[in-house]
């Protein structure tokens, strides 16, 4: 079992520290460009999605000017060990919707009902809930809740009710992160590692991943849902 506590302010460095630690170890489940431990560009991608995840905790104090929540699974035998956190967005100008951002649970604590039970605690809140993951997760949130409502770039978009919310949500435009003096540091030197061949290979290699995934999403939705669909997506959120 685990014990599930929800922060509205940035929580404390002891959960933070493991929160940042999940999302390194777990970087192919949580980013959408699912990036391969095999692919040389994976060390690169462990940096960007973790300062992301770490700007929206940053978030959590109210800097930015959006509203962030985050839930976080501990073990009920050692309730100071981080077994799972899910980060989500409240939807501005709709009290009872959120999307949620990131998620993830400890490898050996899954299928044990850890995530069930962060989530369970978000829609307590926010029953109008959205969130996108890949084709193989989809039977997972359907068990939830969920039910598919559209494709957004490799991943199905799915949410508890038939449509989107109204309501305004938006999200940190985390595009500069990977124009950052830091990640051309790091590609410098998986570039000295690796050998430029290499590095042009991982390269197109993550884009026809990416290209494929997105195909079969966008064929999974249209099979589900039919063409209007995926001709008229749901809009995105704004970013700030």
């Amino acid at each position: 079992m685990s014990i599930v506590t929800r922060y509205e302010t940035p929580p404390p460095e002891a959960i933070n520290s493991q929160i940042m630690k999940m999302v390194v170890d777990y970087v192919t489940d949580i980013s959408m460009v699912a990036i391969a431990p095999s692919n040389p560009l994976y060390n690169l991608y462990q940096y960007g999605i973790g300062y992301e995840v770490h700007l929206y905790l940053q978030a959590m104090d109210g800097s930015r000017g959006i509203p962030v929540e985050l839930i976080v699974a501990t073990d009920e035998q050692d309730p100071q060990t981080v077994i799972g956190f899910l980060l989500y967005l409240p939807v501005q100008g709709d009290p009872q919707a959120c999307a949620v951002a990131y998620m993830a649970v400890q490898a050996r604590h899954r299928r044990q009902g850890v995530a069930r039970g962060m989530l369970q605690a978000v829609l307590s809140r926010y029953p109008h809930a959205e969130l996108a993951c890949f084709i193989a997760k989809v039977p997972y949130f359907e068990a939830l809740g969920f039910q598919v409502v559209g494709a957004r770039g490799p991943q199905v978009l799915m949410n508890t009710r038939d449509h989107g919310t109204d309501g305004l949500l938006a999200v940190l435009d985390v595009a500069p992160i990977y124009n950052s003096v830091e990640v051309r540091q790091i590609h410098t030197y998986l570039l000295q590692q690796h050998g430029k061949r290499a590095m042009v290979d991982a390269e197109k290699q993550r884009d026809r991943h990416l290209d494929q995934m997105t195909r079969q999403a966008r064929a999974f939705v249209q099979q589900r849902l039919g063409d209007a669909a995926v001709q008229n997506p749901q809009p995105g959120p704004r970013l700030v």
